[in-house]
């Protein structure tokens, strides 16, 4: 397995194309690039269909997937909020690939049986590696990942909603030589490979876990026994300053994903928005279904806090007993990157510093598909990596 990456930022579509290719080659060397993934910036939306053409000029390549990206990621760098085209290939001997194409209109109902996904999703095999690239104004990207999880237990998914266009038929993806305005393009792959994933949601605990006592659905009527707003006004009171500012905006809900822990740690907690609070009862709605005995916690986000996620969760993943990987996709929100941190590369500098020089592509998406102790979830203000390595090596 070998695996390449780079990115050009020239304003000229094929001339991009044709630098990014050209440093994926050489990396490349004499392996034939089998999976080709292409991100692209609005600002070639006017050369979108041209696309497949272009790479299979520059590049060739047995099977290409992609879609346009408010930003790039690609060769160590981070394009944003200019032309950005960046390309990861992979020589993949002992690899299966199935392409994955979607529409909302051909999705079984959420309660339909793990077997109507299988018939409509078509993997053989029975734990994929799958990547996944949806649009957010066609398609339902929840129901196939909660599909997916139920119809292929053993499955790894990650991946990142198309972003660039601001409505829908404003996005594209790219599969093989067509491009498609809507739906879901994908890839399983199966075989001598193996996809390990780090899941950093950028957050810290605040105050001390608690168990929902009352609920209804996304509801949350009692924290321990108390309405949670009488909850939430005591922590406010034993926070220091910085944090009170941070709470008016950034304050999350941490939904722990692995209960048979006496303690827990960044990465057990599934994070959520906070959707509004009811002052009569202290009732607070959030993103996310709970039961009745389900532990969360308060989160807050900053730049300091979501940098030092991310390094807690490379370094973590770096100290398991596994073979190294051999070429990664990066699947980061719009809102991080410069916008969070005031600079570029702050994840993909992150990540060469605790992983070395893995190719590393991807882009900034509207969404982050990855799982969270086994369970796949759509994230945001996420950073999800998809690290590719061999079974046998």
């Amino acid at each position: 397995m070998q695996w390449a990456s780079a990115a050009a930022d020239d304003a000229d579509l094929e001339r991009a194309v044709q630098r990014a290719a050209s440093a994926v080659r050489a990396q490349l060397g004499a392996c034939p690039a089998d999976l080709v993934f292409a991100f692209v910036s609005a600002h070639h939306a006017a050369g979108y269909a041209r696309l497949p053409g272009l790479i299979a000029d520059a590049l060739g390549g047995r099977l290409l997937i992609g879609c346009s990206a408010g930003g790039v990621i690609g060769g160590g760098r981070e394009i944003e909020q200019r032309p950005g085209v960046a390309l990861s290939a992979a020589f993949l001997p002992g690899v299966s690939l199935q392409p994955l194409r979607l529409t909302n209109d051909a999705l079984p109902s959420p309660r339909a049986e793990p077997a109507a996904w299988r018939e409509l999703i078509g993997i053989a095999a029975d734990e994929p590696q799958l990547i996944l690239l949806p649009d957010p104004f066609s398609f339902d990207a929840e129901a196939v990942i909660r599909g997916v999880d139920r119809a292929y237990p053993g499955a790894v998914t990650v991946g990142g909603i198309a972003s660039g266009g601001r409505q829908h038929g404003e996005n594209a993806l790219w599969l093989a030589d067509a491009m498609h305005l809507d739906g879901l393009v994908g890839v399983a792959l199966s075989g001598n490979v193996a996809l390990d994933t780090v899941v950093a949601q950028g957050c810290r605990p605040i105050g001390e876990p608690m168990f929902v006592t009352a609920c209804e659905r996304n509801i949350i009527r009692q924290l321990d026994g108390r309405p949670p707003l009488a909850v939430l006004q005591e922590l406010h009171e034993r926070l220091d300053p910085r944090d009170r500012q941070l709470a008016r905006h950034s304050l999350f809900l941490g939904i722990v994903m692995k209960e048979d822990r006496v303690e827990y740690r960044q990465g057990d907690f599934l994070i959520r928005n906070l959707l509004g609070i009811d002052p009569q009862t202290g009732a607070l709605a959030i993103g996310a279904l709970v039961d009745e005995t389900t532990v969360v916690q308060f989160h807050l986000r900053d730049a300091d806090t979501s940098a030092q996620d991310l390094d807690a969760m490379l370094e973590r993943y770096r100290q398991r007993a596994m073979p190294p990987a051999r070429g990664a996709l990066l699947f980061s929100c719009l809102g991080r990157g410069q916008f969070l941190y005031g600079h570029a590369d702050h994840d993909t500098d992150a990540f060469r510093r605790c992983l070395g020089d893995v190719p590393l592509g991807g882009f900034f998406c509207n969404g982050e598909i990855g799982p969270v102790h086994g369970q796949t979830f759509l994230h945001g203000y996420t950073s999800s990596f998809g690290l590719f390595r061999g079974r046998d090596s």
